[in-house]
Protein backbone atom coordinates (compact mmCIF):
# COMPACT_ATOMS: atom_id res chain seq x y z
CA UNK A 1 0.00 0.00 0.00
CA UNK A 2 3.04 2.15 0.43
CA UNK A 3 4.97 1.40 -1.89
CA UNK A 4 5.93 4.43 -4.28
CA UNK A 5 7.32 3.87 -7.59
CA UNK A 6 9.58 6.19 -9.08
CA UNK A 7 7.43 6.88 -11.88
CA UNK A 8 4.58 8.26 -8.99
CA UNK A 9 7.68 10.16 -7.36
CA UNK A 10 8.89 12.03 -10.64
CA UNK A 11 5.38 12.24 -12.54
CA UNK A 12 2.44 11.78 -10.37
CA UNK A 13 0.78 13.72 -7.50
CA UNK A 14 3.45 14.96 -4.59
CA UNK A 15 1.04 15.00 -1.90
CA UNK A 16 0.08 11.45 -2.33
CA UNK A 17 3.79 10.61 -2.89
CA UNK A 18 5.22 12.38 0.21
CA UNK A 19 1.75 11.06 2.36
CA UNK A 20 2.24 7.52 1.49
CA UNK A 21 6.11 7.69 1.55
CA UNK A 22 6.16 9.36 5.47
CA UNK A 23 3.53 7.40 6.47
CA UNK A 24 5.54 4.51 7.15
CA UNK A 25 8.55 6.97 8.24
CA UNK A 26 6.08 8.69 11.01
CA UNK A 27 5.09 5.56 12.34
CA UNK A 28 8.42 4.26 12.50
CA UNK A 29 10.06 7.00 14.73
CA UNK A 30 6.82 7.02 16.91
CA UNK A 31 8.15 3.18 17.14
CA UNK A 32 11.33 4.45 18.04
CA UNK A 33 10.30 7.53 20.47
CA UNK A 34 8.55 4.97 21.67
CA UNK A 35 11.20 3.13 22.44
CA UNK A 36 13.02 6.05 24.42
CA UNK A 37 9.74 7.01 26.51
CA UNK A 38 9.64 3.15 27.54
CA UNK A 39 13.34 3.30 28.64
CA UNK A 40 12.26 6.88 30.52
CA UNK A 41 9.05 5.26 32.41
CA UNK A 42 10.71 2.24 33.62
CA UNK A 43 13.81 3.97 34.74
CA UNK A 44 11.63 6.60 36.53
CA UNK A 45 10.89 3.88 38.33
CA UNK A 46 14.31 3.86 39.86
CA UNK A 47 13.79 7.25 41.12
CA UNK A 48 15.55 10.74 39.81
CA UNK A 49 18.75 9.85 39.73
CA UNK A 50 18.82 7.14 37.36
CA UNK A 51 16.35 9.89 35.16
CA UNK A 52 18.81 12.03 35.78
CA UNK A 53 21.82 9.71 34.65
CA UNK A 54 20.14 8.87 31.07
CA UNK A 55 19.37 12.66 30.85
CA UNK A 56 23.50 13.50 31.68
CA UNK A 57 24.56 11.19 28.83
CA UNK A 58 22.25 11.76 26.11
CA UNK A 59 24.01 13.98 24.16
CA UNK A 60 26.93 11.48 24.86
CA UNK A 61 25.14 8.51 23.56
CA UNK A 62 24.20 10.92 20.32
CA UNK A 63 28.18 12.01 19.63
CA UNK A 64 28.70 7.78 19.74
CA UNK A 65 25.99 7.15 17.10
CA UNK A 66 26.86 10.23 14.62
CA UNK A 67 29.27 7.85 12.89
CA UNK A 68 26.04 6.23 11.72
CA UNK A 69 24.99 9.60 10.02
CA UNK A 70 27.60 9.05 7.20
CA UNK A 71 26.34 5.65 5.94
CA UNK A 72 22.52 5.95 6.78
CA UNK A 73 22.30 9.65 5.06
CA UNK A 74 25.18 9.16 2.43
CA UNK A 75 22.93 5.83 1.38
CA UNK A 76 19.35 7.49 0.91
CA UNK A 77 20.81 10.63 -0.82
CA UNK A 78 22.91 8.45 -3.47
CA UNK A 79 20.48 5.68 -3.68
CA UNK A 80 17.73 7.87 -4.23
CA UNK A 81 19.64 10.10 -6.99
CA UNK A 82 20.71 6.44 -8.70
CA UNK A 83 16.98 5.31 -8.51
CA UNK A 84 15.70 8.42 -9.95
CA UNK A 85 18.57 8.17 -12.63
CA UNK A 86 17.37 4.49 -13.13
CA UNK A 87 20.93 2.75 -12.28
CA UNK A 88 19.87 0.15 -9.71
CA UNK A 89 22.99 -1.64 -9.40
CA UNK A 90 25.00 1.26 -8.58
CA UNK A 91 22.17 1.80 -6.17
CA UNK A 92 22.37 -1.17 -4.16
CA UNK A 93 26.31 -1.20 -4.41
CA UNK A 94 26.15 2.45 -2.56
CA UNK A 95 23.70 0.47 0.53
CA UNK A 96 26.22 -2.10 0.74
CA UNK A 97 29.19 -0.23 1.08
CA UNK A 98 27.16 1.97 3.43
CA UNK A 99 26.50 -0.61 6.26
CA UNK A 100 30.44 -1.78 5.97
CA UNK A 101 31.25 2.22 6.83
CA UNK A 102 28.50 1.93 9.22
CA UNK A 103 29.70 -1.17 11.12
CA UNK A 104 33.43 -0.28 11.04
CA UNK A 105 32.80 3.95 12.21
CA UNK A 106 30.20 2.35 15.24
CA UNK A 107 32.92 -0.30 16.23
CA UNK A 108 35.77 2.50 16.97
CA UNK A 109 32.70 4.44 18.74
CA UNK A 110 32.26 1.62 21.12
CA UNK A 111 35.87 1.38 21.72
CA UNK A 112 36.60 4.59 22.46
CA UNK A 113 33.31 5.21 24.53
CA UNK A 114 34.64 1.88 26.71
CA UNK A 115 38.61 4.00 27.52
CA UNK A 116 37.16 7.06 28.22
CA UNK A 117 33.37 6.97 29.54
CA UNK A 118 34.12 7.61 32.92
CA UNK A 119 36.72 10.25 32.73
CA UNK A 120 34.14 12.43 30.04
CA UNK A 121 31.01 11.58 32.38
CA UNK A 122 33.21 12.84 35.47
CA UNK A 123 33.75 16.21 34.11
CA UNK A 124 30.23 17.06 33.45
CA UNK A 125 29.19 18.47 37.50
CA UNK A 126 26.97 15.57 38.50
CA UNK A 127 26.44 13.98 41.86
CA UNK A 128 28.43 10.81 43.08
CA UNK A 129 25.04 8.95 42.64
CA UNK A 130 24.94 9.67 39.05
CA UNK A 131 28.20 9.50 37.68
CA UNK A 132 28.22 5.50 37.98
CA UNK A 133 24.77 4.89 36.86
CA UNK A 134 25.38 7.12 33.90
CA UNK A 135 28.91 5.63 33.20
CA UNK A 136 26.35 2.29 33.12
CA UNK A 137 24.21 3.05 30.87
CA UNK A 138 26.41 4.77 28.25
CA UNK A 139 29.09 2.05 27.34
CA UNK A 140 26.44 -0.60 27.03
CA UNK A 141 23.74 1.63 25.17
CA UNK A 142 26.99 2.43 22.86
CA UNK A 143 27.96 -1.24 22.52
CA UNK A 144 24.52 -1.75 20.93
CA UNK A 145 24.54 0.78 18.31
CA UNK A 146 27.16 -1.36 15.77
CA UNK A 147 23.99 -3.33 14.68
CA UNK A 148 22.25 -0.32 14.77
CA UNK A 149 24.63 1.38 12.30
CA UNK A 150 24.87 -1.31 9.86
CA UNK A 151 20.74 -1.79 10.13
CA UNK A 152 20.23 2.14 9.38
CA UNK A 153 22.18 1.99 6.38
CA UNK A 154 20.47 -1.05 5.09
CA UNK A 155 17.14 1.42 6.11
CA UNK A 156 18.68 4.26 3.95
CA UNK A 157 18.93 2.33 1.05
CA UNK A 158 15.20 0.89 1.44
CA UNK A 159 14.27 4.64 1.98
CA UNK A 160 16.33 6.11 -0.79
CA UNK A 161 14.65 3.45 -3.28
CA UNK A 162 11.22 4.60 -2.13
CA UNK A 163 10.19 1.86 0.30
CA UNK A 164 9.39 2.57 3.84
CA UNK A 165 7.80 0.27 4.68
CA UNK A 166 10.83 -2.00 4.98
CA UNK A 167 12.49 0.43 8.05
CA UNK A 168 9.11 0.79 10.00
CA UNK A 169 9.56 -3.07 10.25
CA UNK A 170 12.68 -3.34 11.19
CA UNK A 171 12.24 -0.13 14.22
CA UNK A 172 9.14 -1.95 15.03
CA UNK A 173 10.52 -5.24 15.94
CA UNK A 174 13.68 -3.25 17.86
CA UNK A 175 11.08 -1.40 20.32
CA UNK A 176 8.94 -4.26 20.96
CA UNK A 177 11.95 -6.64 21.79
CA UNK A 178 13.23 -3.13 23.97
CA UNK A 179 9.71 -2.69 25.27
CA UNK A 180 9.22 -5.98 26.74
CA UNK A 181 12.50 -6.84 27.80
CA UNK A 182 12.28 -3.55 30.07
CA UNK A 183 10.58 -3.86 32.70
CA UNK A 184 12.02 -7.50 33.25
CA UNK A 185 15.48 -6.52 32.92
CA UNK A 186 15.40 -2.99 34.77
CA UNK A 187 12.79 -4.10 38.18
CA UNK A 188 12.89 -6.99 40.85
CA UNK A 189 9.43 -7.22 40.75
CA UNK A 190 7.16 -6.99 37.69
CA UNK A 191 3.19 -7.64 37.99
CA UNK A 192 3.60 -8.40 41.65
CA UNK A 193 6.57 -11.06 41.22
CA UNK A 194 10.22 -11.30 42.12
CA UNK A 195 10.26 -14.45 40.13
CA UNK A 196 10.20 -12.36 36.93
CA UNK A 197 12.42 -9.05 37.24
CA UNK A 198 16.27 -9.92 36.89
CA UNK A 199 16.80 -6.34 38.61
CA UNK A 200 19.86 -4.93 36.76
CA UNK A 201 18.86 -1.36 36.94
CA UNK A 202 19.79 0.53 34.46
CA UNK A 203 22.22 -1.51 33.11
CA UNK A 204 18.82 -3.37 32.43
CA UNK A 205 17.56 -0.23 30.70
CA UNK A 206 20.67 -0.16 27.95
CA UNK A 207 20.80 -3.98 27.42
CA UNK A 208 17.34 -3.94 26.31
CA UNK A 209 17.79 -1.46 23.93
CA UNK A 210 20.86 -2.95 22.57
CA UNK A 211 19.04 -6.73 21.93
CA UNK A 212 16.50 -4.71 20.28
CA UNK A 213 18.73 -2.91 17.80
CA UNK A 214 20.46 -6.07 17.11
CA UNK A 215 17.31 -7.98 16.74
CA UNK A 216 16.14 -5.53 13.94
CA UNK A 217 19.61 -5.62 12.10
CA UNK A 218 18.69 -9.50 11.66
CA UNK A 219 15.40 -8.79 10.25
CA UNK A 220 16.68 -5.62 7.97
CA UNK A 221 19.78 -8.13 6.19
CA UNK A 222 16.90 -10.87 5.78
CA UNK A 223 14.47 -8.43 3.99
CA UNK A 224 17.85 -6.86 1.94
CA UNK A 225 18.78 -10.49 1.03
CA UNK A 226 15.12 -12.01 0.28
CA UNK A 227 14.31 -9.87 -2.59
CA UNK A 228 10.77 -9.16 -1.83
CA UNK A 229 10.79 -5.59 -1.78
CA UNK A 230 11.03 -2.52 -4.21
CA UNK A 231 15.25 -2.59 -3.09
CA UNK A 232 16.72 -6.04 -2.49
CA UNK A 233 20.39 -7.37 -2.43
CA UNK A 234 22.07 -10.18 -3.61
CA UNK A 235 25.47 -11.72 -2.75
CA UNK A 236 26.41 -10.27 -6.22
CA UNK A 237 26.25 -6.67 -4.87
CA UNK A 238 28.15 -7.50 -1.79
CA UNK A 239 31.48 -5.89 -3.20
CA UNK A 240 33.58 -2.81 -1.65
CA UNK A 241 34.12 0.34 -3.78
CA UNK A 242 36.47 2.86 -2.72
CA UNK A 243 34.52 5.55 -4.91
CA UNK A 244 31.22 4.84 -3.23
CA UNK A 245 32.95 5.24 0.21
CA UNK A 246 34.23 8.19 -0.97
CA UNK A 247 31.09 9.88 -2.09
CA UNK A 248 29.43 8.22 1.08
CA UNK A 249 31.68 9.86 3.68
CA UNK A 250 31.25 13.79 1.30
CA UNK A 251 27.73 13.23 1.26
CA UNK A 252 27.44 12.21 4.85
CA UNK A 253 29.73 13.53 6.27
CA UNK A 254 28.42 16.87 6.27
CA UNK A 255 25.72 15.17 7.96
CA UNK A 256 28.14 13.94 10.90
CA UNK A 257 29.46 16.73 11.38
CA UNK A 258 26.18 18.49 11.55
CA UNK A 259 24.97 16.11 14.66
CA UNK A 260 28.72 16.54 15.91
CA UNK A 261 27.89 20.30 16.74
CA UNK A 262 24.26 19.37 17.96
CA UNK A 263 25.54 16.85 20.36
CA UNK A 264 28.71 18.99 21.61
CA UNK A 265 26.52 21.93 22.27
CA UNK A 266 23.96 20.00 24.11
CA UNK A 267 26.71 18.25 26.17
CA UNK A 268 27.92 21.68 27.46
CA UNK A 269 24.07 22.75 27.50
CA UNK A 270 23.40 19.93 30.12
CA UNK A 271 26.55 20.83 32.05
CA UNK A 272 25.03 24.04 32.57
CA UNK A 273 22.02 22.69 33.64
CA UNK A 274 23.72 20.00 36.08
CA UNK A 275 25.59 23.11 37.41
CA UNK A 276 22.74 25.33 38.61
CA UNK A 277 19.90 23.08 39.14
CA UNK A 278 21.38 19.51 40.00
CA UNK A 279 19.61 16.32 39.60
CA UNK A 280 16.18 17.75 39.95
CA UNK A 281 16.80 20.09 36.85
CA UNK A 282 18.48 17.53 34.74
CA UNK A 283 15.16 15.26 35.35
CA UNK A 284 13.35 17.82 33.79
CA UNK A 285 15.59 18.49 30.68
CA UNK A 286 15.22 14.86 30.43
CA UNK A 287 11.92 14.64 30.48
CA UNK A 288 11.33 18.10 28.26
CA UNK A 289 13.69 16.33 25.46
CA UNK A 290 12.23 13.00 25.53
CA UNK A 291 8.56 14.57 25.02
CA UNK A 292 9.78 17.06 22.60
CA UNK A 293 11.09 13.90 20.53
CA UNK A 294 6.93 12.41 20.31
CA UNK A 295 6.44 15.97 19.11
CA UNK A 296 8.92 16.23 16.29
CA UNK A 297 8.66 12.58 14.70
CA UNK A 298 5.95 13.46 12.56
CA UNK A 299 8.57 16.41 10.66
CA UNK A 300 11.09 14.34 10.59
CA UNK A 301 9.29 11.22 8.90
CA UNK A 302 8.09 14.10 6.16
CA UNK A 303 11.76 15.66 5.88
CA UNK A 304 13.16 11.84 5.23
CA UNK A 305 10.52 11.36 2.69
CA UNK A 306 10.77 14.48 1.32
CA UNK A 307 14.80 13.88 0.57
CA UNK A 308 13.59 11.41 -1.29
CA UNK A 309 10.77 12.60 -3.22
CA UNK A 310 13.74 15.85 -3.93
CA UNK A 311 16.60 13.57 -4.60
CA UNK A 312 14.74 11.48 -7.44
CA UNK A 313 13.38 14.30 -8.89
CA UNK A 314 16.93 15.95 -9.35
CA UNK A 315 18.05 12.59 -10.63
CA UNK A 316 14.96 12.69 -13.30
CA UNK A 317 16.02 16.39 -13.71
CA UNK A 318 13.26 17.95 -12.72
CA UNK A 319 14.12 20.48 -9.99
CA UNK A 320 11.01 23.08 -10.26
CA UNK A 321 8.84 19.71 -8.57
CA UNK A 322 12.12 19.19 -6.44
CA UNK A 323 11.54 22.61 -5.19
CA UNK A 324 7.71 22.18 -4.73
CA UNK A 325 8.23 18.83 -2.68
CA UNK A 326 10.07 20.90 -0.48
CA UNK A 327 8.00 23.88 0.42
CA UNK A 328 5.20 21.21 0.76
CA UNK A 329 6.66 19.48 3.28
CA UNK A 330 7.83 23.05 5.15
CA UNK A 331 4.29 23.96 5.39
CA UNK A 332 2.60 20.44 6.59
CA UNK A 333 4.86 19.87 9.41
CA UNK A 334 4.63 23.89 10.80
CA UNK A 335 0.92 23.59 10.74
CA UNK A 336 0.97 19.90 12.56
CA UNK A 337 3.88 20.66 15.05
CA UNK A 338 2.21 24.11 16.07
CA UNK A 339 -1.24 21.72 16.81
CA UNK A 340 1.01 19.85 19.12
CA UNK A 341 2.52 22.70 21.11
CA UNK A 342 -0.94 23.77 22.00
CA UNK A 343 -1.86 20.66 23.09
CA UNK A 344 1.65 20.41 25.47
CA UNK A 345 1.11 23.81 26.76
CA UNK A 346 -2.05 23.04 28.59
CA UNK A 347 -1.25 19.66 29.99
CA UNK A 348 2.61 19.92 30.93
CA UNK A 349 2.46 18.52 34.93
CA UNK A 350 0.58 15.32 33.76
CA UNK A 351 3.15 14.42 31.46
CA UNK A 352 5.63 15.17 34.01
CA UNK A 353 4.34 12.84 36.51
CA UNK A 354 3.22 10.13 34.40
CA UNK A 355 7.41 9.81 33.45
CA UNK A 356 8.83 10.10 36.87
CA UNK A 357 5.81 9.50 39.46
CA UNK A 358 8.44 10.64 42.22
CA UNK A 359 9.73 13.58 41.19
CA UNK A 360 10.40 15.98 43.42
CA UNK A 361 8.39 19.23 43.83
CA UNK A 362 11.41 21.17 42.49
CA UNK A 363 12.04 18.80 39.70
CA UNK A 364 8.01 19.09 38.94
CA UNK A 365 8.10 22.33 38.55
CA UNK A 366 11.20 22.83 36.56
CA UNK A 367 9.58 20.11 34.08
CA UNK A 368 6.11 21.94 33.71
CA UNK A 369 8.32 25.19 32.74
CA UNK A 370 10.28 23.58 30.12
CA UNK A 371 7.70 21.15 28.84
CA UNK A 372 5.48 25.05 28.29
CA UNK A 373 8.61 26.79 26.67
CA UNK A 374 9.26 23.68 24.08
CA UNK A 375 6.15 23.92 23.09
CA UNK A 376 6.12 28.13 21.89
CA UNK A 377 8.79 26.90 19.05
CA UNK A 378 7.49 23.54 18.26
CA UNK A 379 6.13 24.80 14.78
CA UNK A 380 9.91 26.15 14.39
CA UNK A 381 11.82 22.14 14.39
CA UNK A 382 9.32 21.21 12.08
CA UNK A 383 10.26 23.81 9.60
CA UNK A 384 13.84 22.61 10.44
CA UNK A 385 13.62 19.03 9.60
CA UNK A 386 11.65 19.52 6.39
CA UNK A 387 13.56 22.37 5.04
CA UNK A 388 16.82 20.65 5.05
CA UNK A 389 15.37 18.08 2.75
CA UNK A 390 15.51 20.42 0.37
CA UNK A 391 19.06 21.02 0.82
CA UNK A 392 19.88 16.93 1.77
CA UNK A 393 17.89 15.73 -0.96
CA UNK A 394 20.37 17.86 -3.37
CA UNK A 395 23.50 16.82 -1.95
CA UNK A 396 23.88 20.01 -0.41
CA UNK A 397 24.21 18.14 3.35
CA UNK A 398 26.62 21.34 4.40
CA UNK A 399 24.23 23.78 5.02
CA UNK A 400 22.42 22.08 7.42
CA UNK A 401 25.34 21.40 9.32
CA UNK A 402 26.58 25.07 8.87
CA UNK A 403 23.03 26.11 10.10
CA UNK A 404 22.99 23.50 12.98
CA UNK A 405 26.16 24.70 14.20
CA UNK A 406 25.27 28.48 14.12
CA UNK A 407 21.77 27.43 16.02
CA UNK A 408 23.72 26.07 19.15
CA UNK A 409 26.84 27.43 19.39
CA UNK A 410 25.82 31.18 17.87
CA UNK A 411 22.98 31.38 19.63
CA UNK A 412 21.66 28.46 21.74
CA UNK A 413 24.99 27.77 23.99
CA UNK A 414 25.70 32.03 24.36
CA UNK A 415 22.26 32.26 25.95
CA UNK A 416 21.92 29.47 28.06
CA UNK A 417 25.87 29.84 29.78
CA UNK A 418 25.25 34.31 29.65
CA UNK A 419 21.35 34.00 31.10
CA UNK A 420 22.25 31.22 33.44
CA UNK A 421 25.95 31.72 34.68
CA UNK A 422 26.16 35.69 34.52
CA UNK A 423 22.84 37.33 34.34
CA UNK A 424 21.31 34.58 37.11
CA UNK A 425 18.40 33.68 35.26
CA UNK A 426 19.16 29.60 36.19
CA UNK A 427 17.92 27.13 34.55
CA UNK A 428 15.63 28.88 32.64
CA UNK A 429 17.67 30.71 30.50
CA UNK A 430 18.56 26.94 29.23
CA UNK A 431 15.06 26.71 28.47
CA UNK A 432 14.59 29.89 26.37
CA UNK A 433 17.56 29.34 24.68
CA UNK A 434 16.65 25.96 23.33
CA UNK A 435 13.19 27.76 22.02
CA UNK A 436 15.00 30.89 20.76
CA UNK A 437 17.64 28.91 18.59
CA UNK A 438 14.98 26.81 17.20
CA UNK A 439 13.26 29.60 15.95
CA UNK A 440 16.48 31.73 14.51
CA UNK A 441 17.07 28.51 12.64
CA UNK A 442 13.63 27.77 11.07
CA UNK A 443 13.97 31.00 9.48
CA UNK A 444 17.33 31.12 8.44
CA UNK A 445 17.18 27.97 6.71
CA UNK A 446 14.07 29.05 4.77
CA UNK A 447 15.42 32.42 3.90
CA UNK A 448 18.51 30.59 2.43
CA UNK A 449 16.53 27.78 0.59
CA UNK A 450 14.74 30.51 -1.25
CA UNK A 451 17.55 32.31 -1.80
CA UNK A 452 19.52 29.51 -3.44
CA UNK A 453 16.97 28.15 -5.50
CA UNK A 454 16.51 31.36 -7.09
CA UNK A 455 20.27 31.00 -8.18
CA UNK A 456 19.90 28.14 -9.81
CA UNK A 457 21.13 25.30 -7.08
CA UNK A 458 18.77 22.83 -7.42
CA UNK A 459 19.25 22.95 -11.34
CA UNK A 460 22.59 22.14 -10.73
CA UNK A 461 22.06 19.70 -8.41
CA UNK A 462 19.84 17.78 -11.30
CA UNK A 463 22.43 18.02 -14.23
CA UNK A 464 25.01 16.65 -11.43
CA UNK A 465 22.25 13.59 -10.41
CA UNK A 466 21.47 13.22 -14.23
CA UNK A 467 25.05 13.51 -15.31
Amino acid sequence: MFDVSREEITEGSLPRALVLLSTPLVAQYFVVVIQQVVDVFWVGRLGENAVAAVGLVLPLVGLAMVPSHISTVGSQVLVSQRVGADDSGAARRVAVNAAVVGFVLQVVAFVLVFLFASDVVGLLGASEAVVPLAVTYLTVYVAGSIPSGVSDALEGGFVGSGDSRAALYVNVTAVVVNAVLDPFLILDTVFGSDLLGVGLGIFGAALASALGFTTGLLLAATMAFRGNYTFSLSRADVSFDRGDVRELVGVGGPSAGQNTARQVARLLVIAIVSFVSGAAGLAAYTVGARIATVAFVPAQGLGQAATSVVGQNLGARKPERAQTAAWLAVGIAAVGLGLVGAVQWFFPATIALLFVPEITPRGLELSTAYLQILAVGYWALGVIYTIEAGFNGAGRTRVSMVSTMLQYWLVRLPIAAVGALVLSYGVFAVFWGVTISNVVAALGLCGYFWYATRGGMLDRAADDAAG
